[in-house]
């Protein structure tokens, strides 16, 4: 994939991604695992940080800190996703698209680091 194409790609994944968690806040706060506290700042922390990351990659000043940035972000998200494999809650989910999120954090993960010089 063209450099360009991968940047802006990368980039309004996770702008869209973070606007979403302003726009429907409660569909995130359910794969907060339980022990965490205070779902909903959570959900919008991680929106603001989602769209902070996408934007800061658009600009060369930027785009290394941003990749770190979903890096990390991507990482600390691992236990909602071990969490929606443990519990009974996201039964309806196939189990085989709640193993596939795992990988695909190191996927986004491997993306990110290519934007780092």
């Amino acid at each position: 994939m063209d450099d360009a194409i991968s940047l802006y790609t990368m980039a309004s994944l996770y702008i869209v991604a973070g606007l979403f968690h302003f726009v429907k806040p409660r569909m995130y706060e359910g794969i907060i695992p339980p022990y965490l506290p205070s779902p909903r700042a959570l959900v919008l922390i991680s929106g603001f940080f989602e769209v902070a990351f996408g934007v800061g990659l658009l600009f060369e000043e930027t785009r290394e800190l941003s990749a770190w940035g979903i890096i990390l972000m991507l990482l600390t998200f691992l236990p909602a996703h071990i969490y929606m494999l443990q519990s009974e809650k996201f039964r309806k989910i196939p189990r085989w698209a709640l193993w596939l999120r795992i990988p695909l954090q190191f996927l986004l993960m491997y993306w990110a680091y290519q934007f780092i010089e």
